[in-house]
This record gives structure tokens, sequence and C-alpha cells, in this order.
């Protein structure tokens, strides 16, 4: 059967002010530049880059490298922070095909770049370094939107060693978390290996490297990842909002298959649900859909994709959740199991003693019980939703009463009778913060 390759699905992540949004503009601006008008489309705080467009900005590069290019274009995934990377997960780990962890080359790693690189390592995710900020680097000598490998041979003495020493740090430092990595161009195998891309979003230089080592590299490696399985379409949703005119939205990232409208979705929760597909939307190119009015409606989309979806019964849908979309009535049911048991997967439910874990959306869930099982701390209970006083009420009678909420939401009354009784909850947005408060706690306990 002759399976069809879809774009590869690029997570974004780093920490703050590292300088992810302007590399990101650096890439859309460049792309579209080189491209034809509308030549790449942005949506669900996703982008999608044609190939023609990556083709025609690293003509020369490709050219040098020998590298032959037969992706559909890259889709890359810029919602803020570590957010959309935890909630957009399929079955087994996260939609993301490659990442680029962004580190800016003068501060080296940081909390969120930790942060970052626990859970590329938590889910299994291959990833390329981009070192930005070269510009910064004093003596640079700047060339726009220059290759890398270009731009580093016109540099004075200074500003080269300079690169390199803070370049080496970067290496020790990833070292620390058990990776052996090198400058692209010296990397001797790229299945070992982590490549480190210099960059620079504010001048263009080594936007070019960027995008031919991770067309290349998604390419070579994840060819089986890649394929588009069947026709039906699966999916994640990233958020459930509010649209006038159409009511309750999902805005879903496509990652396998094809859907059309008038096609039948079923999406996994607490209970699940399936309805008929009223719309597809999706902005004009060029334009954000978390920010846009004016929406393309579409007869259909393919993976990989960002889309925009209206269907009765959306109202209570959670981020994170799994979606199938069928084309006929028969195989929703088949549909209704698949999903069903994804997230019992995910949920815990059990009499024993152990914490109550409480999460925004089922891929925060999965990541924090995976993250618990790991620290063997014993979980009672794992599920999506607030902290409720019914929660506190279940565990009062336990030797260690404790919940921890990720990105969840504490009811007043769960929080007044924390208070009034011995049961601690563990509140942050920072999911290994939560581990690394208990860790505090527990000593001060055994102080005390």
């Amino acid at each position: 059967m002759d399976m069809t390759i879809r774009q590869p699905i690029v997570a974004v992540l780093g920490h703050v002010d590292h300088g992810k949004t302007t590399l990101l503009d650096k890439i859309r601006s460049s792309s579209v530049a080189s491209g034809e008008a509308g030549g790449i489309t942005q949506s669900i705080g996703s982008s999608e880059i044609p190939i023609e467009s990556v083709k025609k900005t690293c003509k020369e590069l490709l050219e040098k490298m020998k590298i032959e290019l037969t992706i559909p274009g890259l889709l890359f995934i810029d919602t803020p922070g570590h957010a959309a990377f935890i909630t957009l997960r399929k079955r087994g780990g996260a939609i993301a095909d490659i990442a680029i962890l962004v580190i800016d080359l003068n501060e080296g790693i940081q909390p969120q770049t930790e942060e970052s690189i626990k859970l590329l390592k938590e889910f299994k995710t291959p990833f390329i370094v981009a070192a930005t900020k070269i510009d910064r680097i004093l003596n640079w000598v700047p060339h726009e939107n220059e290759c890398f490998v270009n731009t580093i041979k016109d540099q004075p003495s200074r500003a080269s060693e300079e690169f390199e020493n803070k370049l080496y740090t970067i290496i020790g430092q990833l070292g620390n978390y058990g990776f052996d990595s090198e400058r692209y161009d010296r990397v001797n195998d790229f299945s070992k290996q982590v490549c480190i891309v210099p960059v620079s979003g504010r001048t263009g230089e080594g936007v070019q490297d960027l995008l031919v080592m991770i067309a290349g590299l998604a390419q070579r490696f994840l060819k089986e990842r890649i394929e588009i399985t069947g026709t039906g379409g699966k999916g994640t949703i990233l958020e459930v909002k509010e649209q006038k005119g159409l009511g309750p939205v999902i805005d879903v990232i496509l990652y396998d298959g094809e859907i059309k409208r008038g096609d039948y979705i079923v999406i996994g929760g607490k209970k699940i649900i399936s309805a008929k597909i009223k719309a597809l939307l999706k902005p004009e190119p060029l334009k954000d859909i978390r920010a846009e009015r004016k929406f393309l409606y579409l007869d259909s989309v393919s993976a990989a994709s960002g889309v925009r979806i209206s269907a009765p019964g959306l109202e209570e849908v959670v981020a994170g959740s799994p979606v199938r979309m069928v084309n006929k009535e028969s195989e929703i049911k088949k549909a209704e199991e698949e999903v069903k048991q994804e997230i019992e997967d995910i949920e815990i439910q059990t009499d024993k003693d152990g914490v109550v874990l409480k999460a925004d959306n089922l891929g925060s869930l999965e990541a924090m019980i995976k993250l618990f099982q790991e620290a063997s701390i014993p979980i009672r209970k794992a599920e999506v939703g607030a902290v409720t006083k019914q929660d506190l009420i279940e565990i009062k009678t336990l030797k260690e009463p404790l919940i921890f909420a990720f990105n969840s939401i504490i009811s007043e009354e769960a929080a007044n009778l924390s208070k009034d009784s011995k049961i601690k909850i563990f509140s942050s947005k920072v999911i290994y913060k939560l581990l690394e408060d208990y860790a505090e706690w527990k000593k001060g306990e055994k102080e005390r």
C-alpha cells in the first residue's frame, strides 16, 4: 500500500525571552518573502510552511549539502510556554514529531529550558537546539539572512573565539542532562548526537541552516512516524472557545488522515461526544487563528494541520482530549471505543492509599502521572478538572491526605476545607515545581 507522507509537526520550546517568537517570525517572514504571497498558513498558534518556501529560502545550502526534500512542508506549533507541548498528546506520547529547543547562546540553560529538556526526555521527542542571539556577541559582524557556515567564516577572530566559548558552555550543560551535542556542521552521527544550530532571529543568520536540519532530519529519521495511515482523521484538541455566530468551537491539531465537512467527529472526555461536523475553518494565510475574526470555510483538511471545528454539543469538551473523525455513521462505534480506551489508559481511579492528581487537560494529566510514577509516589486518583470539596472528603481519613493541582482551579469550598483540615493542596503552573514543593514540605514535616 502506498503511504502518503504528511508534514512533520515541529514544537518550539524554550525559556522566556530566549528569542522563540523572534525566531519564528523570522522563519515565517523569510519563507513568505521567498515563496509566493500567502505561502504560509498560520492557525491555532501553528504555522504551516510549504516545502517550496523552504527550498527557495535554503536553495544554496540544500545544493551544498546535497539534500533533496520530499516532505510536503513543516507545521510549527508555537503556542507560548510548554502548555501546547503537554496538551498536544496522542496515545503513548507527544504529538510533536520533532522539537526545536531554543537556548540563548549568551545565557545558556535556564529554569524553563530545564523543564523543556525534562519534557523532551519524558516524551522521547527528538530535538535540535537553536542557539539564538549570535548577533549579540561582542564584535559580531552581521550578514543578513546568511547561512551560519558562511557568516562564521567572516567574523573577526575575537568574535569567533567568544562564540566558541559560549557554544562549548551549552555543549557542557547539555552533557549534564545526558545529551551528547555538537555544532550541526561538526556532527558525526545525527542518530546519536543532538545538533546545535547557531541562529539570530533578528538578522536571519542561521535560519536557512535550521530549516534544512529540521526538514532533513524529519525526512531521514521519522519516515514511519509521518506516514498518513488512513482516510479518517485523528487529532487532539488544543483549545475550546466560544465563537460569535457558531457557539462553542474547538481548535484541533490534526496529526493523521483527512477530514471533510459532514464527517462525524468523536471526542473523548468525561462523556464521549459524537456529532456531525458543521464547519471546518481556517484563518486566511498569515493570520493567527487566536486573534483572527475572518475565516475561510473549507470542505476538507488534511494532516498535519491546525483547524477550527464547529459541531453541536461541544460545551463540555476539555483540551488535550483525543479526537477521531469518520466518514460513515456505522464507523462511530469503533471510534468511540478508541477514544474511550485512550482516556482509560490515562485517568486513574482506585481505593488504595495515595495522592490525588488534578490537571486542566488530559495531556497535562498524563505528564503528571508519568512524573509521579517515576518518583514512586502512589496515586489514588488522577483526573481532569477543578479540585472540589468532594476530592478532600474522599481522602480525609488517609494517613497522608495530599492533592496536587497542575494548572487546575481550586474551588473556594475546597480551599476553605483544606485550611480547616490537615489536607495539603500543592498547586503550580510548572509541573516539576509540584514535586520540588512536595520534597521541601516533606523535609519540613520530618524536621517538625
